[in-house]
Parts: structure tokens; C-alpha cells; sequence
């Protein structure tokens, strides 16, 4: 089974101007146009067959539209061959962080998102810092977008220095730091996030890390806490696996980064995969 831990899709009312904002504000051509249809062919075409959805909240009351939108997903694709698998999000300046989580933990959704840029508040703020000691309480997955955004790429909010001072205070269960440890970050991961009790996953990180800086931090982190994961739409789903499967990793090593760690991941917060 071939799980991609990292995807976007939006609404079809709102996906196409939506797609385009980011492209603009990115300066990148997006793969598919953010569509739940377009991603299932997406999935079809490189025989992935789960991705996890990582909707992101840019302001607090936004948080039912987009947690209830999450079950709905959910519900569609429960039992599916080709199956999306949603999670929820939470801003961190909600007045009401433990019910939020709460809410998201009752209606059956099994993590969350959090990304610095977007919600323009640092790693190591105490309001996120609060949000994963709760989360991980409550056995949620969070997934956290980590180095530079392309989007802005001056102003990093989620640095590897910021991530190891959460993880030594914290010490957050389950948490996955995307685009391999921190985007752009490579060097600092290596030396301080590569070895603990966090996963990486690989989004958004083929054609951006050198291929020997990537298997030197696999060699480093362990292939047992790599997921597969390509921040689809950002990119493809085909090429990103072809990519992976094209480096020195032996075949072993290369069933537990494309899903064998994800599905013991999941199965840790819900007895359906």
C-alpha cells in the first residue's frame, strides 16, 4: 500500500481562483488544479492509494467550515480502494484551544495541520507549544510545515533550532515535521532534529535536496520515521515516487517510507488501516 502523508485539495467552488492565488504568490505551476477529482486521478496515475489531506486554518473562525468539511471528506471515501483520508486544523490564537482539540478529536479526525507562515505565529510560541502537549495527550497526529515557505521566503517562522526547542521542552508525540525536517534547512536538520522521536516526511523536497544530503539524513534519521509524502499539488505524485524509488534505498527501507510507516503511524489513532 502506497501512502502520500502530505496533500492539499479545496472546495471546487473555490479551487481554481485558489490555486492561482498560490501560484502567484509562490511563483510555482501546481500539478493539478486543487481538486478532489484531480487528485484522485493524480493518485490513479501513480498508484498511491491513500493520501492524507492537511487542510490549513489562516484564521480562527474558520474552524468549523473546515473541520466539518474534513468529516464530510471522510465519510466519502470511507472504505474506498482509492481513499483520501483527511485531517483537521486549528489556529493558534482560537480562545479555546483544549475544546477545539477536543472537537476535532470527537469527530473522528485522527490529526492536524499547523503551519507558522500561514498562521503567522513562530514554533516555539507558546500558544503552539500548548496546542502539541494537548494533541499528543489526546493521541492526534500534528503534521507541521517546517523551513522556508517559497511563499516567504524571507521570514522563516519554523526553523530546525525553533523545532528542537519544542521538542526539548515538549517532546511532542506523534508530530511530523514536512518537507524532510525543514524546508531549504538541510544542513540544521542534519544536526539538530535527525535521530529523535519525530518523523519527517518528504514533501515538496525532490529537485530542491541534493540526493546525497537526502540519504545522509535517512541514513542519520532512520527509514522507519520517513514518510512519503509530496505536498500535492506542489508536486506530482508519479514523479515524486519515481524520484524516491530512483535513489540508493534498499527495497526494505523503500516499503516503509512509501507506507508501511504511515499505516503504523495512523493505526496508532485508528484501528481502520
Amino acid at each position: 500500500m502506497t501512502v502520500d502523508f502530505h496533500t492539499h485539495i479545496f472546495p471546487d467552488k473555490i479551487a481554481f481562483r485558489t490555486i492561482e492565488k498560490l501560484e502567484k504568490i509562490a511563483n510555482v505551476k501546481a500539478f493539478t488544479d486543487g481538486r478532489e477529482e484531480s487528485l484522485i486521478a493524480s493518485m490513479n496515475e501513480a498508484e498511491v492509494d491513500l493520501s492524507v489531506v492537511l487542510p490549513v486554518v489562516t484564521r480562527p473562525e474558520q474552524f468549523d467550515t473546515i473541520n466539518n468539511f474534513a468529516v464530510w471528506l471522510n465519510e466519502k471515501y470511507q472504505g474506498k480502494k482509492k481513499r483520501l483520508l483527511s485531517f483537521g486544523g486549528i489556529h493558534p490564537d482560537t480562545l479555546d484551544y483544549k475544546r477545539e482539540l477536543r472537537v476535532i478529536k470527537d469527530l473522528g479526525l485522527i490529526g492536524i495541520k499547523l503551519h507558522p507562515d500561514y498562521q503567522n505565529t513562530y514554533m516555539d510560541d507558546i500558544k503552539y507549544m500548548r496546542i502539541l502537549d494537548y494533541a499528543s495527550e489526546l493521541g492526534l497526529i500534528s503534521v507541521i510545515h517546517a523551513g522556508v515557505d517559497i511563499g516567504f521566503p524571507n521570514h522563516v517562522r519554523c526553523t530546525p533550532e525553533r523545532i528542537r526547542r519544542v521538542i526539548d521542552e515538549v517532546a511532542p508525540e506523534k508530530m511530523v515535521l514536512a518537507h524532510y525536517g525543514s524546508f531549504g534547512l538541510w544542513e540544521e536538520t542534519e544536526a539538530l532534529l535527525a535521530g529523535e522521536n519525530v518523523y519527517f516526511d518528504t514533501a515538496y523536497t525532490f529537485g530542491f535536496i541534493e540526493d546525497e544530503t537526502f540519504l545522509r539524513i535517512l541514513k542519520r534519521h532512520g527509514a522507519d520515521k520517513i514518510l512519503f509524502a509530496t505536498d500535492s499539488p506542489w508536486s506530482g505524485q508519479k514523479e515524486s515516487l519515481a524520484h524516491l524509488k530512483n535513489l540508493a534505498i534498499s527495497a526494505e527501507d523503500l516499503d516503509k517510507i512509501t507506507g508501511q510507516n504511515a499505516i503504523r503511524l495512523l493505526s496508532k489513532c485508528a484501528a481502520a488501516y
